[in-house]
């Protein structure tokens, strides 16, 4: 199977490491201009350099994207500059530093915090490419939810897996919305990986015992990495997905 995006324009969210990193290289040498944002510019940065140095283009731009005057001027930037958004992948989410409390001591302003990240981005932006890809009848939207969104959260923080649950509910709703345009909408749910420095904490947080018991837990006996998750973007963003949409896909080793 090869996979090549060669005149294609992708959007990279949460791009200053870990699966928005990898994403980003991935498509780049496969040929796409890829724009990545993230609200930590020196590490988005770094990914821009790494797209550049193995052969493929790529813009950063610091971008939040629970701004929609920011994320309509960087989806503007990106229109004007290719002439064209074929491909959008809503990976800008996580914990945003909060850890698992009881229920009575979360805040609203916490809970909220990592709604707006996790759904209200992939809205903003999915809203913001779709003229693009309606006029072109033709587009990928991924979004990067988690197995927290179809089960718990290994982390026990209740917005958390509620955000992701409402990200796959919104990937649905916009499959049938925009399929019309031939504009294709899926999920991927990654397992635990560790890919950034949230994740690190998490790990070391079980302790040995608890590392077995996780990896025990899953069929392949093994952690993933950053790369499976990319792979799986670059199927969904290919051609050879052209009559997949709606769906939800688990990388997660097998559960």
């Amino acid at each position: 199977m090869n996979i090549t995006f060669n005149g294609k324009t992708a959007i990279v969210t949460g791009a200053a490491h870990g699966f928005g990193r990898a994403i980003s290289l991935a498509l780049a040498s496969r040929g796409a201009n890829v724009w990545a944002c993230d609200v930590v510019g020196d590490e988005v940065l770094e990914t821009e350099r790494l797209c550049v140095a193995g052969g493929g283009t790529c813009v950063s731009r610091v971008v939040d994207v629970t701004d929609k005057t920011a994320v309509d001027g960087f989806v503007g930037d990106a229109l004007d500059e290719t002439g064209r958004i074929d491909v959008l992948v809503n990976n800008a989410g996580g914990v945003l530093g909060q850890v698992g409390r009881p229920l009575e001591e979360v805040s609203q302003l916490e809970w909220q915090k990592i709604f707006d990240v996790n759904v209200t981005g992939a809205f903003l932006l999915s809203q913001a490419v779709a003229p693009a890809m309606k006029s072109a009848r033709s587009g990928r939207i991924i979004n990067i939810s988690s197995g927290a969104g179809l089960g718990v959260s290994l982390t026990g923080i209740q917005a958390y897996a509620s955000a992701k649950a409402a990200q796959i509910g919104l990937t649905r709703q916009l499959a049938h919305e925009l399929g019309p345009w031939g504009i294709t909408v899926n999920n991927i749910a990654p397992g635990f990986v560790r890919s950034n420095p949230a994740t690190e904490r998490q790990w070391e947080s079980y302790g040995e015992e608890g590392q077995r018991a996780l990896v025990d837990r899953i069929a392949l006996k093994r952690l993933g990495t950053p790369d499976d998750i990319a792979h799986g973007v670059l199927f969904f963003a290919s051609d050879f997905a052209g009559w997949i949409t709606g769906q939800v896909i688990s990388i997660d080793g097998g559960k």
